[in-house]
């Protein structure tokens, strides 16, 4: 379950502090005296040779503000804004909406920030009953032996092409960083499709007149089966007051080292199973026994 944590309201005052000269005020005879003028340098400076191939300042023309300027979007300070060298005036509507919305809406930083809102409150809901539906971990006392890794929440504002709100998105993330080779996990290498690859497929696609279709798997990397022993604290806002347990992973989470080579591994066998043949040049490349 999702226990909200109480929060501590914090109220800061302004206060103006005027800090006032302790040297005496001058006299009028060092008033009337005129310091001198300083000399100005005749050094003649241009831009660095790196910047030739660029666009700096003195090269680009002047331009009126982008029309998606509003009152919400405020400056952000940059001496040299972005705003003036930039336009937005041939972008579509709709592509002019989803550019705006990407400024002014926010993701929050921490889980005290997302457990206040409904909307995010749900969408941690929802990924924690997923992840005990898919069977990620056990609950279990933590070993003497062994040391628990953390974990945290990652959240993402999902938007469709005209900008509006498809979904707010919270992914429980573990902090790999802290894993021990040996100890949390061993092999990580997975292949990796290259570019060339996926052009000469698709010129023969081209060339045979094949239909190509493509799939996408969601939480893909949570699918992969887990042969190390690897603990995890208990996710921020999940569990009761004073919980000593620990997650036992038995599928692999984002974060973690090993979660690409385990999805991999979990894909190719199961292609393998369904009748498919692995290239040995092109690893990520399956197909058909019957075909030739």
């Amino acid at each position: 379950m999702i226990t909200i944590p109480p929060f501590a309201t914090l109220s800061s005052d302004t206060t103006n502090t005027v800090i006032t000269s302790s040297s005496p005020s001058p006299t009028s005879s060092s008033s009337s005296s005129t310091p001198p003028l300083l000399r100005r340098g005749v050094h003649q400076t241009k831009p660095p040779s790196f910047l030739q191939d660029f666009h700096v300042k003195a090269a680009l023309p002047s331009r009126p503000a982008p029309s998606s300027s509003t009152n919400v979007v405020k400056s952000s300070g940059t001496t040299h804004s972005l705003s003036q060298f930039l336009s937005y005036d041939r972008l579509s509507s709709a592509h002019k909406s989803f550019t705006t919305h990407l400024t002014l809406l926010k993701e929050p930083t921490s889980f005290s920030q997302a457990i206040t809102d409904p909307k995010w409150r749900d969408a941690i809901q929802h990924e924690i009953s997923t992840l005990q539906a898919n069977k990620t971990w056990t609950l279990m006392p933590l070993p003497t032996h062994k040391r628990p890794i953390g974990c945290e929440w990652v959240y993402k504002i999902k938007l469709k092409s005209d900008g509006t709100v498809e979904r707010y998105k919270a992914w429980l993330v573990v902090k790999g960083y802290s894993q021990i080779k040996g100890v949390d996990y061993r092999e990580t290498f997975v292949p990796v499709a290259k570019l060339v690859t996926v052009r000469v497929l698709l010129s023969i696609a081209a060339l045979q007149g094949w239909h190509l279709h493509q799939l996408g798997m969601n939480n893909a990397f949570l699918h992969g089966d887990l042969d190390e022993d690897v603990y995890m604290t208990l996710p921020p806002g999940f569990g009761r007051k004073g919980e000593t347990r620990v997650c036992k992973l038995n599928k692999s989470l984002y974060g973690l080292k090993q979660a690409s080579r385990k999805w991999f591994l979990k894909l190719s066998t199961t292609l393998k199973a369904v009748g498919f043949h692995q290239i040995i040049v092109r690893l990520l490349i399956f197909r058909p026994k019957s075909s030739r």
